[in-house]
């Protein structure tokens, strides 16, 4: 709710800074602990992307708001590493259609049990079952902030 003026509640400002701290020492802790071969947050970002799906160079870029050229260069060394792969388009034989090869899905499975892991053992010896539950509650609100 906002004030009459249009700025933020104060406890919505405090909520905001809050949970960017949290989200970011998440992440970090995430990275932590998984092995990350190395890759850039970038690469990460293409893989993860493409475990959702297949997708043209432009398409990718255009995703990750980068010019086609950075897509191409995380591309070459991804395919390198036999995380990726190129096939013609069917429809066009002027591109070429992205997927993740079996090691690069295995790869962004791993690093997701990885994390997962670490964040269910970290929630059961840290909190009781009733602090997870109103983890669990808080979620479902903040779930309404990845809706819009």
């Amino acid at each position: 709710m906002t004030t009459s003026l249009g700025t933020p509640a104060p406890s919505a400002l405090e909520a905001a800074q809050g949970l960017r701290v949290l989200t970011s020492r998440l992440r970090r802790r995430f990275l932590e602990v998984s092995d990350n071969k190395e890759l850039t947050p970038s690469q990460l970002s293409t893989m993860s992307r493409l475990k959702q799906g297949d997708a043209t160079a432009s398409e990718l870029a255009a995703a990750e708001r980068v010019r086609p050229q950075a897509v191409a260069t995380h591309l070459a060394d991804l395919t390198e590493r036999g995380f990726v792969e190129r096939r013609p388009d069917p429809n066009d034989g002027r591109r070429q259609i992205v997927s993740l090869t079996t090691a690069g899905r295995d790869y962004m499975n791993g690093r997701r049990a990885a994390g997962n892991e670490w964040l269910a053992h970290t929630l059961a010896e840290k909190y009781t079952e009733d602090e997870r539950q109103t983890v669990l509650a808080a979620l479902a609100l903040l779930e309404r902030l990845g809706q819009e």
